[in-house]
């Protein structure tokens, strides 16, 4: 069994985030999409995003209606900071050893992949998905296996619409007023004007 996993703050999800995890998903014969709302993210101010419980209710809102989606809330059930390689073994010990895992990340994140914790530790329990991320070009794997020797056989290039967008843009657009209808799943909208996320 091959499984996809998405993890990421989605503060708050967006499209480029659900396009992802579908081609990837369908590129890859993917049996399923597990999507991974972090606890705790490593890379955030603390106290600086939504808190879990508003992250996770989004991410259920947005995957609904995809049969091929799943919510996993191993990063938020455990404590401390949400790092790829312990989110990895988690699942891996929760699917077993049958199942091969593809980590979807934009081209962005790969560029920054050998500064992660542990990358070794992330290419030896998955197979990256990186899908193409305007404006980030197609990465330099012969300079990237000089610092992680094999991360080339690891990495699997899937390519999507180009979606220039992320939360930060969305957060930024609805503290100004600005509409982010169709760039976040219609639910998702609501959710947010409901609980009044994001406003200065």
């Amino acid at each position: 069994m091959s499984v996809g996993v998405l993890g990421g703050t989605f503060d708050p999800i967006h499209v480029g985030h659900l396009v992802a995890a579908e081609q990837a998903r369908w590129a890859l014969g993917l049996e399923k999409v597990l999507f991974v709302p972090a606890g705790e993210p490593p890379h955030k101010v603390v106290g600086g995003s939504s808190p879990a419980a508003d992250r996770v209710r989004m991410v259920e809102l947005a995957i609904a209606s995809n049969p091929h989606f799943e919510l996993s809330l191993v990063d938020v059930n455990r404590p401390g900071r949400s790092y790829t390689v312990d989110t990895l073994r988690l699942l891996r010990e929760r699917l077993g050893t049958g199942t091969e895992l593809f980590f979807i990340i934009g081209m962005d994140s790969l560029a920054e992949f050998t500064g992660w914790r542990d990358p070794a530790g992330v290419i030896t329990q998955c197979r990256l998905a990186v899908v193409n991320r305007p404006p980030y070009p197609e990465p330099d794997l012969l300079g990237m296996e000089k610092k992680l020797p094999g991360i080339s056989r690891r990495v699997e290039i899937v390519n999507m619409p180009g979606i220039a967008l992320s939360s930060s843009d969305l957060r930024r657009m609805v503290a100004e007023g600005a509409p982010i209808r169709y760039l976040v799943p219609d639910l998702v909208e609501r959710y947010i004007a409901d609980r009044g996320l994001y406003r200065s």
